[in-house]
C-alpha cells in the first residue's frame, strides 16, 4: 500500500472521518482510520458503529492494499507537517509518513478486523439545498432530549412529503420546548417518516461546515431507509442508524389561536432576558413576562433569593389581551438565538398554555416553549 497526496487533501479528509473514531474499549480497531488505497482511488473510513464516515481521498497510487492507523495520531501528526507532498507507505505493521526532509513510523493494525461498513441503500432519494439543510438542522436539534428514557426524543424527527408540509419538517423537542423547521426538497417526493440521533445530526452538521469551506457544491443528497439514513456532500458519505418508534404527534401543542401577540427587535430581547438571568434561582431559571397592550410594552422581571431581583421594559407592538407568562430563560435563549431575523413574533395565550416565537412574517420556523407552573 502506497500513495502520494497533498498535505492539504489529506488533512481535510482526516478531519472529516476522525471526529467520528472514538475511545472505545471494548473494540479498540474503532479509534483507527480504515486506509483502502484500490486501483483508482484512496478511500478513508470511520465508524462508532452507529455512525460511519467515508471519504474519498485524491492522491497518486502507487500501490494498492489496507491498513487501520490510530486516527488521532495520525490526524495531529499530518496537522503539523508543512503544506508539501505527503507519502503514506505500509510497512509491516507500521505506516510511514514521508514529508520533505521527514519520515514518521506510525504502527496500526490489519484492516481484517476492521468491522464492514453498512452500504448505502439508494432508495428514498432527496437533493435538498446544502446551506438551508445545515442551518435548519442547528435552528431544531438542540431542543431534542438530553437523555434516552424516551428514546424518540432523543432525535430529530424527519417527516418528508407528510400531510402538514410538501417539503422536509424537521421537529425536536425534550417536552420542556419544541422547535420546528421546513425546507423545500429540490428533488425527492417520497412519504417518509424517520427519527436521526440527535448526535448523529450534530454530525451532519459538523461534516457539511467542513465540507462547506472546502468545496463549492451547493446541494446534498440524502437516502432514506427504514432504519438508517445517508447523507453524500461532495467527496464525503455518512451514514446512520434510526431510533426506532414512531415520533409523537406534536402538532396538537401548536396554538392555532393566540390571545397576545407582539412583535419586537431580537436582539433586544436577547438582552433584557440576559440581564434578567443574572437574578433567577439556580435550577428554576424562571423569568416573568408581561405584555400589555394598552402600555405598548413587554415586562421582563426576576427574583432571586440570593443575588436580588430585576425588572425591565421593552417597547413592543402589542395586540390583544393583557397577559403573563413564567419561562425558563435558558429555553427562551436557545431559540432567540436560531432565529436568524431583525424582529421576532412572541406569542402568549396565558399563564399555563405554551407560547411561541417565529420570525416575523416568516412561517417556516416555529419555537415554542411551555410555561413554568406557578
Amino acid at each position: 500500500m502506497k500513495f502520494i497526496c497533498t498535505k492539504d487533501n489529506l488533512s481535510y479528509a482526516l478531519d472529516l472521518v476522525c471526529g467520528i473514531a472514538s475511545k472505545h474499549i471494548n473494540l479498540p480497531i474503532l479509534n483507527n482510520v480504515f486506509i483502502q488505497v484500490g486501483e483508482s482511488k484512496v478511500t478513508l473510513m470511520a465508524t462508532n458503529l452507529e455512525v460511519a464516515v467515508r471519504v474519498i481521498l485524491r492522491a497518486k497510487i502507487e500501490s494498492q492494499g489496507e491498513f487501520t492507523v490510530p486516527a488521532k495520531t495520525l490526524t495531529d501528526f499530518v496537522h503539523l507537517l508543512p503544506d508539501e507532498q505527503v507519502e503514506l507507505e505500509l510497512e509491516g505493521n507500521e505506516v510511514v509518513v514521508k514529508c520533505k526532509n521527514s519520515a514518521t513510523k506510525i504502527k496500526g493494525a490489519s484492516a481484517e478486523d476492521y468491522p464492514v461498513m453498512p452500504e448505502v441503500e439508494e432508495k428514498n432519494s432527496y437533493v435538498l439545498g446544502v446551506d438551508d439543510f445545515k442551518n435548519s438542522l442547528s435552528q431544531v436539534v438542540f431542543s431534542a432530549a438530553k437523555n434516552e428514557i424516551r428514546p424518540e426524543l432523543s432525535g430529530v424527527y424527519f417527516g418528508f412529503f407528510t400531510e402538514r408540509f410538501f417539503g422536509l419538517l424537521l421537529a425536536a423537542t425534550d417536552s420542556y420546548r419544541l422547535a420546528e423547521k421546513k425546507i423545500t426538497v429540490e428533488q425527492g417526493k417520497e412519504n417518509f417518516q424517520i427519527i436521526v440521533p440527535a448526535h448523529s445530526v450534530y454530525e451532519m452538521i459538523r461534516l457539511i461546515t467542513l465540507g462547506k469551506a472546502k468545496q463549492n457544491e451547493n446541494n446534498v443528497r440524502l437516502w432514506v431507509s427504514e432504519n438508517q439514513l445517508a447523507l453524500r456532500y461532495d467527496d464525503f458519505e455518512m451514514t446512520t442508524r434510526l431510533i426506532d418508534g414512531k415520533y409523537p404527534d406534536y402538532s396538537q401543542i401548536i396554538p392555532t389561536e393566540l390571545k397576545t401577540s407582539s412583535t419586537l427587535p431580537i436582539n433586544i430581547l436577547i438582552n433584557k432576558i440576559k440581564a434578567a438571568s443574572l437574578f433567577t434561582t439556580t435550577g428554576v431559571n424562571a423569568v416573568s413576562f408581561d405584555l400589555s397592550p394598552e402600555q405598548k410594552t413587554i415586562s421582563i422581571s426576576s427574583t432571586s433569593t440570593q443575588t436580588g431581583e430585576h425588572a425591565s421594559e421593552i417597547e413592543a407592538e402589542v395586540v390583544g389581551e393583557e397577559n403573563s407568562i413564567l419561562l425558563n430563560h435558558r429555553y427562551v435563549l436557545d431559540g432567540l438565538q436560531n432565529i436568524n431575523t431583525d424582529e421576532v413574533e412572541f406569542k402568549v395565550n396565558g399563564t399555563d398554555a405554551p407560547c411561541l416565537f417565529k420570525p416575523k412574517d416568516n412561517d417556516e420556523y416555529l419555537y415554542i416553549v411551555m410555561p413554568i407552573r406557578q
